[in-house]
């Protein structure tokens, strides 16, 4: 099995938003029947590259041409949203879908994306907890009265109570706020400690740890197949290394999150075995054996659509010999 994701970055030397947008929903409508088990939308604001702003909107056309695909949106960054709003989307959204969109909230760590909207980075804690109280207790689907006014969001979520929700983060604050309130937690590092605490703070609400999934330090998080490693290096290594820079950069020194590599050249990149991989099939037929799922990234800094597919192919190809005679 394989996950895809998107972020939808399109820097000059890459494809035309147009033609990247279009093959994301192509490719998630192709990939739901040979294996793929979630597509994972991403959001950023105000980027040079152009990254994914508006997760719902493309998850919302992602629904309507697939069946089955689960489309996981994360990190969605809670203090930019209005929670009214923010609700009656994913309300919206969850009908589309028929409850498939499942959601991971996070606080953000771009300073440039709080002046974007005009909000006080220093308050994004209280912002993000106060935001996420109001969504949970409106996306139930009844009256709510807050700071003197009634709100009801409508129509209603067909997902009883709404649709999956985990709370995104790296550090003790973020395993708090989702232990309040009983919620999973998708990990964006693992120090010592964090799924201890995580666990324990849950117990001590009264509940039992939701789903929870914690980032493996020696797993890569973008993963390419190919027949010819050293060739896909040349063709898609520019690719990768403009999407591992400007990730890297968001994080301005943090290397606590497993998805961030500090290569600063297409061979240091290749050379480390970090988040990006390049597998010959054999090798990529090993890791689905071993029990893991290929994390894929077909469109990686802006990669024209035409390049991509034939890879998007070889990791098909990998599954089917991984599970041979079963489904894909």
């Amino acid at each position: 099995m394989f996950t895809l994701r998107f972020d939808m970055r399109a820097p000059a030397s890459g494809a035309p938003s147009t033609e990247l947008y279009a093959a994301a929903i192509d490719i998630c409508a192709w990939a739901e029947t040979r294996g793929a088990v979630a597509a994972v939308l991403s959001e950023h604001h105000g980027t040079a590259d152009g990254h994914l702003p508006s997760p719902l909107l493309l998850a919302s056309a992602i629904a309507a041409r697939t069946q089955t695909l689960t489309i996981m949106l994360a990190a969605v960054v809670l203090p930019f949203w209005d929670p009214v709003r923010l609700a009656e989307d994913i309300s919206v959204l969850d009908l589309i879908s028929n409850g498939r969109v499942a959601y991971a909230f996070g606080l953000g760590h771009r300073a440039e994306e709080y002046e974007h909207f005009g909000v006080d980075i220093r308050a994004r804690g209280r912002l993000a907890d106060e935001k996420l109280t109001l969504l949970l207790r409106l996306l139930r689907g009844e009256p709510v009265q807050h700071q003197g006014r009634r709100i009801q969001v409508t129509p209603a979520c067909v997902t009883p109570g709404g649709p999956a929700i985990m709370v995104a983060g790296g550090s003790p604050a973020a395993a708090r706020r989702a232990a309040r309130r009983g919620l999973g937690f998708l990990a964006q590092a693992n120090p010592p400690g964090l799924k201890d605490l995580y666990e324990s703070l849950c117990r001590q609400h009264g509940r039992e740890p939701g789903p929870a999934q914690f980032p493996d330090a020696d797993a890569p998080t973008a993963v390419f197949v190919a027949d010819d490693v050293d060739k896909a290096w040349n063709e898609l290594g520019p690719y990768l290394l403009h999407d591992a820079v400007t990730a890297a950069a968001y994080r301005h020194g943090d290397d606590t999150v497993a998805s961030i590599s500090r290569a600063a050249s297409v061979a240091q990149l290749r050379e480390t075995p970090g988040p990006y991989r390049i597998f010959t099939v054999d090798e990529a037929v090993a890791h689905l054996q071993s029990g893991r799922s290929l994390p894929l990234l077909p469109l990686c800094g802006g990669l024209p659509p035409d390049l991509a597919w034939p890879y998007l192919e070889q990791a098909v190809a990998a599954v089917g010999h991984a599970n041979p005679g079963g489904e894909t």
